[in-house]
């Protein structure tokens, strides 16, 4: 499987011409990523693996619906949203608990608030990364997410 050298979108094998940009793939070099294609008559995958971050509830309807749930692309998407979810949440419960102690409030307050936008833009990127058909993992959750997604 190799990439395009000029835009970075997936070539399928033996093209001689990337689809997306039109330039020859005598410079693409091969990569551990996988190639995405059409998912039986529903979604394509790159779309599918998109709206599993939109939240938890596409990612858990991915895991259990049949043509998707066999797709290793989908489901490590649909895991490492679950998973990050998860985290996000018992970062956010650690927060307010530490928000009981006495002069915390007004530290953890603007901490919360780039914890926040950090989160957004993360959520962005994964979004991105998942229409442009690239398994791009997080240091931990990516992790669990491609155990999942290759059992």
């Amino acid at each position: 499987m190799a990439f395009c050298a000029s835009c970075g979108n997936q070539l399928p094998d033996g093209a001689n011409v990337c689809p997306a940009c039109g330039k020859p793939t005598a410079t693409a070099a091969p990569s551990a990523h996988p190639v995405i294609t059409a998912s039986a008559p529903g979604l394509a995958d790159n779309v599918a693996g998109m709206l599993a971050y939109v939240t938890i509830i596409p990612a858990i309807i991915f895991l259990v619906l049949e043509p998707y749930n066999r797709n290793r692309f989908i489901r490590f998407h649909s895991f490492q949203c679950i998973f990050l979810c998860i985290a996000i949440i018992i970062v956010r419960i650690g927060l307010r608990f530490l928000r009981f102690i006495p002069g915390m409030y007004w530290i953890l307050l603007p901490i919360s608030a780039v914890i926040g936008f950090g989160c957004f833009i993360l959520w962005l990127l994964l979004l991105l990364k998942a229409y442009q058909g690239q398994m791009w993992k997080l240091p931990v959750v990516g992790d669990l997410a491609e155990q999942q997604a290759n059992a």
